[in-house]
């Protein structure tokens, strides 16, 4: 891994912007990604109390999201050791990543950087079975939900209450109705979630545009996987995002393929590549996601095996057995 040269690049970004940098990845390799968890508090803690109290405090982020609820936590812990904190954003910060930007001062988005929606998917035992795996369930859109409602009023135009009455029954019919009630409980929550890290600001927004920011997150872009770009963000939105100089950006983006590269990102985790030709065994090690500041480094590592099994039709199987992960301490 390029630890030195990656310390390198911080420093450079700490100086150009006069504050402490701390980096927090979670990769989004195929077969290998790692997600927004609340595991990574304590990881996070180690780094803050080596970094100690900064007056400015950037958090380098790259993610495709995760726990919805691991975002407030974070954002606490990191304000205790900050009076100012600023998110820098290369390229994307979705989800549960976008809910961590809603708590800071600052969101500087580089030319590539991206937010996105905040409504989450949710997934219990009482969701709809995978019909291609029926130990799996299907998780629940929170907007799908409410867009089955929206599409009977505003496209169907069912005005009556018995029309209602058979919209919820339709619907209930296919989702349980206490799976309906988690959906309702993590609208709610995303929402007076995304409230509060918005109040966090110094300079406090009136409750009309909490509302419109939250609305425009959760309701109006119809897609979870929309892409906000930095313009929008900061125009049609209203986010507190700064576009970076040419030379910051310059920086920002080289740390950035300096993580790509190491968690090679854009290459698919493939086990049968990494078995020799006479090989039937193997033991792997994966570096999967990273937080690094300058005095500390921490990786989720995954170890696992790799087995090539005899199948009848001569072609082996190739099974994948994932025997720990977690993150661990490497500086």
């Amino acid at each position: 891994m390029g630890r030195e040269r990656r310390r390198e690049l911080i420093r450079q970004i700490q100086e150009l912007r006069q504050s402490a940098l701390l980096c927090y990845i979670t990769g989004d390799r195929e077969n290998l990604g790692t997600r927004i968890a609340p595991d990574v508090i304590r990881v996070f803690y180690r780094h803050l109390e080596a970094l100690g109290y900064q007056p400015r405090l950037d958090l380098f982020l790259y993610t495709r999201g995760g726990d919805v609820l691991t975002p407030w936590r974070l954002v606490h812990l990191l304000r205790e050791y900050t009076g100012h904190l600023a998110v820098l954003v290369p390229f994307r910060a979705y989800s549960a990543g976008t809910l961590i930007c809603l708590g800071a001062e600052e969101i500087v988005m580089g030319k590539l950087g991206e937010l996105g929606p905040i409504d989450p998917s949710v997934a219990n035992a009482f969701n709809p079975q995978d019909p291609n795996n029926p130990v799996a369930r299907i998780p629940v859109s929170v907007e799908d939900v409410t867009s089955y409602i929206t599409l009977s009023r505003e496209i169907a135009e069912l005005k009556s209450e018995n029309s209602f009455n058979e919209v919820f029954i339709r619907l209930a019919e296919e989702v349980h109705p206490l799976a309906l009630g988690n959906v309702y409980r993590n609208y709610a929550l995303i929402r007076s979630l995304a409230r509060r890290l918005l109040k966090l600001h110094r300079q406090a927004l009136d409750e009309g545009r909490l509302e419109e920011i939250i609305n425009y997150l959760t309701e109006k872009l119809y897609a979870h996987n929309y892409m906000i770009p930095r313009r929008e963000a900061l125009e049609d939105i209203g986010l507190s995002v700064t576009m970076p100089s040419p030379e910051l950006e310059k920086v920002i983006w080289s740390l950035y393929e300096d993580y790509e590269s190491d968690l090679q990102l854009l290459e698919p985790f493939n086990p049968t590549t990494l078995l020799q030709e006479n090989e039937n065994q193997l033991e792997f090690e994966a570096v999967g996601g990273l937080v690094e500041s300058l005095p500390c480094l921490d990786a989720f590592v995954f170890n696992g095996i790799i087995k090539r099994q005899p199948s009848p039709q001569d072609e082996p199987q190739i099974s994948v057995n994932i025997i720990r992960q977690g993150w661990r301490r490497l500086n």
